[in-house]
């Protein structure tokens, strides 16, 4: 909810219904990312094809009903390695394959990987990329901004260099970098911002945990750096600024990557974060129940309930939607409760599988469903 001061856009929580962030990119940014790429435009020629689809969407997302917008991450290949290759000492590199496994779908062949000592120099493309859409949307628009967490440099990024002994020392120059990069970012003018981790499904299951152990590392240890990877890129941040997480299991083409609730995890997810709100995948039972939500020790907290899909186009019946929430409000009260669909539509630039008239339908349901469940003014 906002309040009514479009200057400083203060925001407290989340909306009761809001959304995860990146929508399916129209067909005319799909063919000038190509002719960019074929070297037919130039960054100039796409840039002004970026604005004008941020612009529709803006629009559209106000349209059907979203309080908050997002420009659909429409600048970007990847939801998370366009921004990683954009802090000092991280780069693109093609990989032999995808850098996780999806079930049923083969993930194009990139990643990133540590080259030298990481850093934020202060021109990170992703702060143009928000003070445009903070343009585009105007001040009295809840403009929010997404970035990957900085625990994906540890669970994504290829280590290349001898400048970190381990793979755990890069928390020693990535918190300090995404600290003063989400500084940059508030005094730009934002006030919402996701962070969005896939690397919290390491401790989902054993088959995970194994897999950490695997890879040289200590499962209890690191679920503790990771908390503290997000607490300190946060620490002492202005009151004005609202910071949430989305937890996700992996959403490329409508597929995954891993299952698992969130128990393993529950103590530290839901009792020992700084965020203001957590945007969770419930939309089937690969996330398992409600039961973690016991963990949540302040009434501070906000839990975003993904029970809508963004992987197929059929809506959910409306009145199990609504059983689902009052479960959930049975560990925790319905007033830190809202919802949103589980994912982004598009965490990459393919795309989930369904229109963008589908996707806007899921939209409007779950719009629909908080107005009826939270009244009108979510």
């Amino acid at each position: 909810m906002t309040a009514n001061l479009p200057e400083t856009q203060i925001v407290r929580t989340p909306f009761r219904a809001d959304h995860v962030g990146s929508f399916l990119r129209p067909a005319a940014l799909k063919e000038a990312r190509a002719k960019f790429h074929e070297g037919t435009i130039s960054r100039d020629e796409l840039t002004k094809i970026e604005d004008g689809e941020i612009r529709r969407l803006v629009e559209a997302q106000k349209e059907n009903g979203l309080q908050g917008v997002t420009d659909g991450e429409f600048r970007r290949s990847w939801w998370h390695l366009d921004f990683l290759a954009g802090l000092d000492g991280i780069e693109f590199y093609k990989t032999p394959n995808g850098t996780r496994k999806f079930s049923g779908a083969e993930v194009r062949p990139a990643g990133v990987k540590v080259t030298g000592k990481i850093g934020y120099s202060g021109d990170h493309p992703f702060i143009a990329h928000f003070k445009k859409l903070k343009e585009i949307a105007g001040d009295e628009t809840v403009v929010k901004f997404t970035i990957p967490s900085p625990n994906l440099v540890f669970g994504r990024a290829a280590l290349a260099t001898d400048v970190y002994e381990k793979k755990e020392d890069v928390y020693r120059d990535v918190i300090p970098a995404y600290h003063a990069l989400i500084r940059d970012l508030y005094d730009a003018g934002c006030r919402y911002l996701q962070i969005d981790d896939t690397a919290w499904t390491s401790f989902f299951t054993e088959t995970e945990r194994n897999r950490i152990r695997e890879e040289g590392s200590d499962p209890d240890r690191l679920i503790l750096q990771f908390a503290d990877a997000i607490n300190g890129t946060i620490a002492d941040r202005p009151e004005d600024l609202l910071v949430t997480m989305h937890i996700c299991r992996g959403n490329y083409r409508s597929t995954f990557f891993t299952s698992g609730g969130y128990e393993d995890a529950g103590k530290i997810i839901f009792g020992g974060l700084d965020v203001d709100g957590l945007f969770l995948e419930f939309d089937d039972d690969r996330s398992g129940g409600f039961e973690p939500l016991r963990h949540v020790n302040r009434p501070d907290l906000t839990v975003v309930l993904g029970l809508v899909t963004s992987k197929r186009p059929e809506l959910e019946d409306e009145e199990a939607i609504k059983a689902r929430i009052r479960e959930a409000s049975e560990y925790l009260p319905l007033g830190q409760l809202a919802l949103s669909p589980q994912c982004g539509f598009a965490s990459t630039e393919e795309g989930n599988n369904l229109t963008e008239e589908e996707q806007w339908a899921k939209i409007r349901h779950v719009v629909k469903i908080a107005e009826d469940v939270w009244g009108g003014n979510n």
